[in-house]
């Protein structure tokens, strides 16, 4: 199935000093995927879910209800009480996959260890009908993740894989696709480009809304296939701050308009981007 996450719309909700007067909602984010034509939305841990009151869950519910659009949640670290209380939410909301990014701190643990946090957190995950999808943040290099994921090797536990944050990891997106396809139960897909420094010295890797960068999205759902990994598709998009927030969120929503149209055109060559599937694998 394709959806949008919250990353969508990182300047809409704002990042650490940046932040708009009238930061985006979830109902509003809702309202965005229903106007796309997108039935699934994953909210992570830059709108976090667990701050909102019982009244606007219940709200949400609803919503999320009535527009027919499957949620899906996200947090930071594997703190065992916030596991719990996105347990209650996803009970909640109807949530079946939660995506999990370890901290810097945890991430720096031993393989051991990580695998040992994450077998205290299975049966009451599994007890709630919830997958637990381990995203391949900038912290944790795949070689590491496979291991820690085969150590483990519990049905409950996956891999969200993100096609380009582990080349912070030193992997290019070719590599880690290879890693990790054969284990995941989420898809997390953007585009980006490099930038040569017009002076000729180095370079940056830039966010590019889906379609017009470097990555070819073929190889991601070809390894999906591959590995009979039926997995929903959430996008997502490394958007460059543009000077001031109504040039940035205007180029926000663009890229996600074509983001998405992008996307549904992908469908017609790879069917399982559309397919209904919400338990992640």
């Amino acid at each position: 199935m394709l959806g949008i996450g919250s990353y969508a719309f990182r300047w809409h909700v704002g990042i650490k000093d940046r932040v708009p007067e009238q930061p985006i909602s979830a109902a509003d984010i809702l309202d965005h995927a229903a106007r796309l034509g997108v039935k699934l939305v994953q909210f992570a841990d830059n709108l976090p879910l667990h701050t909102l009151g019982k009244r606007e869950i219940e709200d949400l519910a609803g919503q999320s209800r009535d527009l027919g659009i499957t949620l899906e949640l996200g947090m930071t670290g594997c703190d065992p009480a916030l596991v719990r209380q996105y347990l209650e939410l996803a009970r909640r909301l109807d949530v079946s996959l939660l995506r999990i990014a370890p901290t810097a701190e945890e991430s720096a643990a031993s393989d051991d260890a990580i695998a040992v946090m994450f077998t205290r957190l299975l049966d009451e995950c599994r007890s709630a009908g919830v997958t637990l999808a381990v995203e391949n943040h900038f912290h944790l290099p795949s070689p590491r993740l496979v291991h820690i994921i085969a150590s483990v090797a519990n049905d409950t536990l996956g891999v969200c894989l993100d096609v380009a944050n582990s080349i912070a990891c030193q992997e290019w997106p070719l590599t880690t696709i290879d890693l990790l396809a054969p284990f995941a139960v989420n898809l997390h897909l953007k585009d980006f480009r490099i930038a040569l420094d017009p002076h000729g010295v180095g370079g940056s890797f830039v966010g590019t809304p889906l379609g017009q960068g470097r990555f070819d999205p073929a190889t991601v759902f070809d390894a999906l296939e591959r590995h009979s990994r039926q997995v929903n598709t959430i996008l997502e998009h490394w958007l460059p701050w543009q000077g001031d927030f109504a040039a940035t969120k205007a180029m926000e929503l663009a890229w996600l308009e074509q983001s998405v149209a992008a996307a549904k055109e992908l469908a017609v060559r790879h069917p399982m981007i559309n397919s209904n599937n919400n338990k992640g694998v």
